[in-house]
């Protein structure tokens, strides 16, 4: 067996070990059904799990708008490093997944790679929402306006962290309205 073959034997066992070892959780629960001319509009980001592209980010606000060919156009949009910061600006693509009452979405940063992004906890008001991933990775908590009381908020984590999310990594994002 060359060096090679044993190097990827040992890789393989071992990804297959991880996998063994990783938890299974249950499916993340989505919206019973989005309506989507009513989800659509301005988000603000409240928390979130920060990626390197946001993790300094203040005033992040998530806009969607529905295309003609019912795709979803995003605008993602922050100050980095301070309320006064270098303005960020993102634009992915939205595509809904047929059969899951609109709940499901494939978000594209870049073609042609797709991530999963669940609605979860929706208010009846559209109000509030919980954006999830199964793999627990990634979550957002958005509101319609920039702040929440802090008991909503305490509730919103509870529910985040029932799904299996870990809330070390979720951070409170600043917003500071109007925004300077």
């Amino acid at each position: 067996m060359t060096r090679l073959s044993r190097l990827c034997a040992a890789l393989a066992a071992t990804l297959l070990a991880a996998c063994a070892a990783a938890p299974k959780l249950p499916p993340i629960e989505r919206a019973a059904n989005v309506d989507l001319p009513r989800f659509m509009g301005d988000w603000y980001v409240i928390a979130h799990t920060p990626t390197f592209v946001d993790r300094d980010g203040y005033n992040q606000i998530e806009s969607y708008r529905l295309n003609d060919d019912g795709t979803i156009a995003t605008t993602f949009t922050f100050r980095d490093g301070g309320y006064d910061g270098e303005p960020k600006k993102y634009q992915p693509k939205g595509f809904v997944v047929p059969g899951t009452n609109n709940a499901e979405w494939g978000m594209q940063f870049i073609w042609p790679f797709k991530g999963e992004y669940l609605i979860s906890e929706l208010a009846d008001d559209y109000s509030t929402v919980v954006i999830a991933r199964s793999k627990r990775d990634l979550v957002w908590l958005l509101a319609r306006k920039p702040d929440m009381a802090q008991a909503d908020y305490d509730r919103h984590l509870a529910r985040i962290a029932a799904m299996g999310y870990d809330l070390s990594r979720v951070k409170r994002v600043p917003q500071r309205w109007p925004a300077n």
